[in-house]
């Protein structure tokens, strides 16, 4: 089939027309401009994509239209679709039509953790063999790309109750066939679509009605809203929370304690009717995400995951782009990205953040970039949300004239109150200004935190510049630079492709990347290789600052041990961070099947970090 999406560069769009072409499809596209990652991940399928938007991008007669829901009926090429006789359909719909119908479809809905949640079970599910199929909401990292075209029984979908285009004003999920669902939360949500909480619950309650008698919902127990829904559905429920966060007159079927947590990582046990199920641990933070951990869990061990499939799964999980993704490190400042545009979700994030780094300032950095935020309808919920952070910015409304002026949200009000409420806040305009603001407030050991829905301006990428020789982690633009500085260091490229990127860490100057580092996980383990810096940039600490980086992402990933093989800087290793000298005999037998440990040979020198 051809099919011509407009708008292809949407993150949901453009991942539908990703499984379309994996699938042996015909794709081709259009959009105004196009960013990373999606960018990227078109590029890498060699789907043609028409930039701008014309009659002229659909003379190939394509069999199908897809119209995303930004398109109105009068945009033109829904119009020369319309002139030319041409069939339209949504994402969604063609979704249910060509994926989801032959499947085993597990939705994840609800107001807040959608796209992590869906992330968690689609990887466990892959970890443990079962080949699915999946469509997220974001990119998870451990993936890269936000969809998988798999061979398994089940379809992992992220249930959107946004509407799916202007001729179906339904939501998403009511295409998506649900035989498993989870519902995550139900709160008032864009108020661009939904008059009323009314109006959100009954397309909630629309979706849980698909469920078959025979089909499986998972509610959380933490919210009042979702309780409420999930009452009315007509299948077997459960459900689910995380300490004391459950609502309702009943403990909750699944139940989730907190055992330990760290910067990066949780630890939890799972009770089931007060049955012990195992010790869990996720790299995430926060009893929110505890919840969304917990509801990948209960899924997966219904559709018949082993304890320990489920929990090696949740191990390995290495989180999702925009869901409190550290952007990078630069004098000692970390820089965090986050989607969070509702209230509750802000609230959350810094609840999490704030167990995270307990000991440095947290300033958060808010965009009111989205439909519902850009209204002041919670306006007086976003002070509640943002009184716990240390200061707070927030940048002027974006594209303020698409909202009817009575109904604008007020950034210089929300500053004001915030101020009144004991929280240092100010309204800056100009992106450069607020970069300029931050580097003089903040001190090593902080965090900033970047809330929007959109780019912001690139101001985390400017935030880390300003503040001096970030860490980050590589981007496939990087490779070229990263394989440069291997080449001028003696050390080898040939498996360093641009695929490889997600296993890198850079520090970059004004000239851009001028050192590297790999972590690579192996199982438990991990190994540290290709830490090099440009002979030129010797003696600045580089080499310090991407070892200790590399320690730290390897203990965010879940390593347990750290291994290296070096030539001559066994005594660097062993004095700045513990290494020990060990036998290669004696390595991990995941790391010994490496290929990189193969070609260590054997004058290297084998060192471990106990993690």
């Amino acid at each position: 089939m051809k099919l011509h999406f407009i708008g292809i560069g949407g993150t949901g769009m453009g991942a539908v027309a990703g499984l379309c072409k994996e699938a042996g499809h015909e794709v081709r596209g259009s959009d105004e401009e196009l960013y990373p990652p999606m960018s990227d991940q078109l590029r890498a399928l060699a789907i043609p994509v028409a930039s701008g938007f014309g009659a002229q991008n659909l003379d190939w007669s394509p069999d199908r239209v897809v119209v995303g829901n930004v398109c109105s009926a009068q945009h033109p090429e829904v119009v020369a679709a319309q002139a030319l006789g041409l069939a339209l359909t949504s994402f969604p719909a063609l979704l249910e039509e060509l994926f989801l119908a032959t499947r085993h479809s597990v939705v994840i809905a609800g107001t807040h953790g959608k796209t992590t949640t869906t992330s968690l079970l689609a990887e466990t599910l892959l970890d443990a063999g079962r080949d699915p199929s999946f469509l997220v909401g974001g990119v998870p990292l451990r993936h890269g790309r936000g969809y998988r075209q798999g061979a398994g029984a089940h379809f992992v979908v992220e249930g959107d109750e946004y509407d799916s285009a202007f001729f179906d004003k339904g939501s998403k999920f009511f295409h998506y066939l649900p035989r498993t669902a989870v519902l995550t939360s139900v709160e008032f949500d864009h108020a661009d679509i939904f008059a009323s909480l009314d109006a959100v619950r009954a397309a909630f309650e629309r979706f849980i009605a698909l469920i078959p008698a025979d089909g499986r919902l998972l509610v959380c127990a933490s919210s009042a809203e979702a309780l409420r829904v999930g009452a009315r559905a007509g299948c077997t429920v459960e459900t689910y929370a995380a300490g004391a966060r459950a609502r309702g007159e009943r403990a909750p079927d699944w139940h989730a304690k907190v055992v330990a947590a760290t910067s990066s990582r949780t630890t939890f046990d799972v009770s089931r009717s007060g049955a012990p199920v195992g010790r869990f641990q996720v790299g995430l933070v926060g009893e929110h995400n505890v919840e969304n951990a917990l509801a990948a869990v209960a899924v997966a061990i219904g559709l018949g995951l082993s304890v320990d499939e489920a929990q090696r799964g949740l191990a390995r999980f290495q989180g999702v782009k925009r869901r409190q993704e550290v952007c990078g490190v630069a004098a000692g400042v970390t820089v965090i990205d986050d989607y969070a545009h509702h209230p509750t979700a802000v609230r959350e994030t810094i609840t999490a953040l704030r167990t995270a780094h307990p000991r440095g300032r947290l300033v958060c950095l808010y965009e009111p970039r989205s439909a519902t935020s850009r209204r002041n309808t919670f306006q007086a919920e976003f002070v509640d949300a943002f009184a716990a952070a240390d200061e707070v910015v927030i940048a002027r409304l974006h594209a303020p004239e698409k909202i009817p002026a009575a109904e604008r949200f007020e950034p210089e009000q929300l500053a004001a109150d915030l101020r009144a409420r004991g929280t240092p806040a100010r309204m800056i305009r100009e992106i450069d200004d607020i970069v300029g603001f931050v580097v003089e407030r903040v001190q090593p050991g902080d965090c900033v935190v970047v809330f929007s829905s959109g780019g912001f301006g690139n101001v985390h990428r400017k935030l880390l510049f300003a503040l001096g020789d970030p860490i980050l982690p590589a981007t496939s633009a990087d490779m070229k630079r990263v394989r440069q500085v291997l080449v001028a260091t003696a050390l080898p490229v040939h498996d360093l492709g641009d695929d490889r990127a997600g296993d890198l860490l850079c520090v970059a100057d004004e000239t851009g990347v001028v050192g590297c580092v790999a972590v690579e996980l192996h199982g438990e383990a991990a190994i540290l290789r290709s830490l090099a810096v440009l002979p030129e940039c010797r003696g600045r600490g580089f080499g310090w600052m991407l070892a200790d980086a590399a320690v730290t992402r390897a203990r965010a990933l879940g390593a347990r041990r750290v291994y290296l093989f070096t030539d001559s800087a066994s005594d660097f290793f062993a004095e700045k961070f513990g290494f020990r000298a060990v036998e290669r005999a004696l390595v991990d037998v995941p790391v010994a099947q490496s290929a990189h440990f193969r070609e260590a040979g054997r004058g290297s020198v084998t060192m471990k970090l106990e993690l």
